[in-house]
């Protein structure tokens, strides 16, 4: 995976976890209005995996079952896929109607099914699979959501409050950023900062960070940047002290875009014998030591001195 690329199956699989009202509450309100929410979702994984073993999270797809109750106290499960980067599928809607079947046959009762479907085509709309011959025929409709849809609406997603708000204006700006460092930092610092003006809990603003971090990666340096305007910014916001897990989380991401951005220049301005001293720098963790290593990069007069300033090789 570059530099660029982008972990949308594992930030989809988290975001549902962490979510899961939410989710249908934006996505799938008449849903949502039909469920207790007083009693907690519980996710069936073991139970999906049993009955259909190839809906594992993988490149690009997300697969969830959730077991919900209804305000009478009637168990319902919710079986949630997720195509996040998918181009046209024309077995997608087979697919669907296949794993909705074998959970009714295997446990007795028929999964709500419903699509997120994450990808940049606004003619693909798979919402029924219809098979049979002479008389004899099968019809399966689920509803669809297509996140492409929600496009232009950034002023409006930036201003609800709903954590999926977030999260679909994040998978947006990562698609239409691909490709462009520069438009790319910009956004992830908008929909960042953005956090701090919505009113979450500090553990809500952790988990849509880690989603943001999952979803828009940057390059080395506008990685490095990134973590400094951040600083800057808290300082001159003067919000709240991080939690230590929100801080442990960027300090990490901050050492290893330095280090990154160490490797890059080495790499730009000595060739091989530059890639050479990378396993020495990562040995070096000190965030002011990994900044003064940058500057060295294009100070040193040759690789021989540029290595003269790294730890010994053990």
């Amino acid at each position: 995976m570059d530099d660029l690329s982008s972990e949308f199956d594992t930030a989809w699989k988290q975001a549902l976890e962490w979510f899961f009202e939410p989710f249908l509450e934006f996505f799938f309100p008449v849903i949502h209005g039909a469920v207790d929410w007083s009693r907690e979702p519980v996710f069936m994984d073991k139970e999906l995996q049993q009955v259909v073993p190839d809906a594992q999270t993988g490149r690009n797809t997300v697969d969830k079952l959730v077991k919900v109750w209804t305000p009478d106290g009637v168990e319902a499960w919710v079986l949630v896929h997720v195509e996040v980067q998918s181009q046209h599928d024309p077995e997608f809607a087979e697919r669907m109607y296949v794993y909705n079947h074998r959970l009714r046959d295997a446990h007795g009762r028929m999964p709500v099914s419903l699509a997120v479907l994450g990808d940049e085509s606004r003619s693909w709309r798979p919402d029924a699979h219809r098979e049979g011959r002479w008389g004899c025929e099968v019809a399966f409709t689920f509803p669809v959501v297509k996140l492409v849809d929600y496009s232009g609406r950034d002023e409006v997603l930036e201003a609800d409050q709903n954590p999926f708000a977030a999260v679909t204006l994040a998978h947006l700006k990562a698609n239409e950023t691909r490709g462009d460092a520069l438009a790319r930092y910009d956004w992830k610092m908008r929909l960042v900062k953005g956090l701090y003006d919505r009113g979450f809990t500090k553990l809500k603003l952790i988990r849509l960070f880690h989603r943001i971090e999952w979803v828009i990666k940057l390059p080395p340096v506008q990685r490095v940047l990134f973590h400094r305007e951040m600083v800057a910014f808290e300082k001159e916001r003067t919000v709240t002290p991080l939690p230590p897990l929100f801080q442990d989380i960027r300090d990490e991401a901050l050492t290893e875009g330095l280090q990154r951005a160490v490797g890059l220049g080495l790499k730009r301005r000595f060739g091989q014998a530059g890639l050479d001293l990378v396993p020495r720098v990562k040995a070096v963790t000190d965030v002011a030591a990994l900044e003064n290593l940058i500057d060295a990069v294009h100070a040193v007069a040759d690789v021989t001195a540029f290595a003269a300033l790294l730890p010994a090789q053990t």
